[in-house]
């Protein structure tokens, strides 16, 4: 039997210095590229360092330079410009109060999420391999041996970035695909694993699709895995990480699609690992939907369960973390469970629910309860 390996979803919290670079360039004042680039490198191999010292067995960047998982393809992208309208979840509409307090409390991030109005075309790949290269430099310097490097997905662009120029929405995901599709490609070439960030396939049921019924919007999930999977077709299925999610923020999420309704849907990605949410009260119960579908998951699947909340700052028993564990290593092997986080711990720049020092006491609490999980194995 293998031993039960740990990661978690990809982002973690940034420095100031960090935070300082990224919104001069976002809010497009003055700064220099050197510097911005040293203070990459350097944030870079702290925050590997820092994994490995929690026990994380496969690393990540932390996303350091990315202003936020899907936004940062204006970047790095033409065809974006303008803003795009601003649309709270439905769950959050319910309770208006909290949603205001969430607004004053800088609960809604301010950063620039403009419109798809022109061709979606890459600028290359220049500051991709910047970040590859930082990844590399630290994984080598710590004796990593693999990492993992997030992308966003096609449709959780189209999610963010509204479309005021192609003639549909199947057009603009197909363009998203085809202008993505090199930077898929890349992560793999250079010896990391690919992860897409997916939570369109959950989140937007609650926050765009409002008004559709649960099977219209998976007909509309299923075709955003269409694009994303047109966008794989030269990547190996064993390299490709997915993760799905009902949005990384504390609230009520009495809006969130059920994981049985979607669960086909993730299971039809051209991937070999999924990430999904376990562990916050709104979806922990929902790994007796991958035991009572067991039949329905690919053999080829490795199951990535969230086995530390990302929206509180409580640190999780280890005991805890082992049974959450073992859970799904009863349903389908050691083997395929690796250890994961719900979501991620710096989701946007600057701005993150778990104290820095706290989100890597969960990771080290996560590989302490994988750890207890492989001595029953």
């Amino acid at each position: 039997m293998s031993n039960v390996l740990t990661t978690h979803v990809g982002s973690l919290p940034r420095t100031q210095k960090v935070v300082d670079f990224i919104f001069a360039r976002e809010n497009e004042t003055h700064f220099d590229q050197e510097n911005f680039d040293a203070a990459m490198t350097e944030a870079v191999d702290e925050t590997v360092r820092k994994q490995v010292a929690a026990g994380v067995d496969i690393v990540s960047d932390g996303e350091t330079s990315k202003i936020s998982y899907a936004t940062y393809v204006k970047d790095r992208y033409t065809g974006f410009s303008g803003d795009s309208e601003r649309n709270a979840p439905a769950d959050l509409k319910m309770f208006p109060s909290f949603l205001q307090r969430l607004a004053d409390d800088g609960g809604t991030p301010q950063y620039a999420r403009p419109k798809c109005t022109g061709d979606v075309r890459s600028k290359g790949q220049g500051e991709l391999m910047k970040d590859i290269t930082n990844l590399k430099i630290a994984m080598g310097k710590h004796g990593v041996e693999r990492g993992f490097m997030n992308a966003a997905s096609p449709g959780v662009i189209s999610l963010f970035l509204q479309n005021d120029h192609y003639s549909s929405r199947e057009a603009y995901l197909a363009a998203l695909a085809d202008a993505m599709k090199e930077e898929y490609e890349t992560i793999v070439a250079n010896g990391l694993d690919l992860q897409l960030d997916c939570p369109d396939l959950a989140l937007s049921r609650h926050m765009l699709f409002t008004e559709m019924s649960d099977t219209e919007f998976v007909k509309v999930a299923n075709m955003h895995v269409e694009a994303l999977n047109h966008a794989l077709q030269n990547v190996p299925q064993d390299r490709v990480r997915v993760h799905i999610c009902w949005g990384n923020y504390e609230g009520p999420h009495c809006c969130d699609i059920p994981m049985d309704t979607v669960f086909s849907t993730l299971m039809s990605t051209k991937s070999r690992y999924v990430l999904f949410e376990t562990s916050n009260p709104r979806h922990a119960h929902e790994w007796a939907v991958f035991r009572d579908r067991k039949a329905e998951i690919p053999e080829d699947k490795v199951l990535v369960p969230g086995v530390v909340d990302t929206t509180t700052n409580f640190v999780e028993h280890p005991e805890l973390v082992r049974q959450r564990i073992e859970k799904f290593v009863d349903i389908v092997g050691s083997g395929r469970v690796i250890a994961g986080s719900d979501c991620g711990f710096g989701t946007f720049a600057g701005f993150g629910a778990v104290d820095p020092d706290i989100a890597y006491a969960k990771l080290s609490a996560l590989s302490e309860g994988a750890s207890l999980a492989n001595r029953n194995v």
